[in-house]
């Protein structure tokens, strides 16, 4: 069932891995964006790194804060370093977002808080990627 599915959106070839220990969340999160983007859900990092081979990278990753407070913010360079150029956005619930916050700082490109809502995901995933009319995201070195 495809619901409110713009086009151009069901045909990006972009696609994002949902990595989260809690299955129902996993699900739901999947359910809300497969429809407009190819989208894979994982149980765990390991995972995500066993299918993200060359033709298979993800370009968003929607991570799990209970990773987080299990292995740490290091986690965020490592999905980095095995995925370059993917965009990170942490699932959280409110009472982690002191989590949340210092993944961002450790790399990560934004959080979404729950209760998730169908709406909301997809509008921050098209964030993430710039596309649905929000400007594109350019990562900007600093210059000497």
């Amino acid at each position: 069932m495809q619901i409110g599915v713009e086009t151009a959106k069901a045909v990006d070839q972009r696609r994002v891995f949902v990595v989260d220990e809690d299955e129902i969340t996993r699900a739901a999160l999947q359910f809300m964006l497969h429809d407009e983007i190819e989208t894979h859900e994982l149980a765990t990092p390991e995972e995500a790194y066993e299918k993200g081979v060359e033709w298979l990278k993800p370009d968003v990753v929607l991570l799990g804060v209970s990773f987080l407070k299990a292995r740490g913010t290091e986690l965020i360079g490592e999905l980095g370093a095995r995925f370059p150029g993917v965009r990170i956005l942490i699932v959280t619930d409110k009472s982690d977002e002191t989590i949340a916050v210092e993944a961002m700082k450790a790399g990560a490109h934004g959080a979404v808080v729950k209760p998730l809502t169908l709406e909301g995901v997809r509008k921050k995933v098209d964030t993430i990627l710039g596309r649905g009319g929000a400007a594109p995201l350019v990562q900007l070195s600093m210059v000497k």
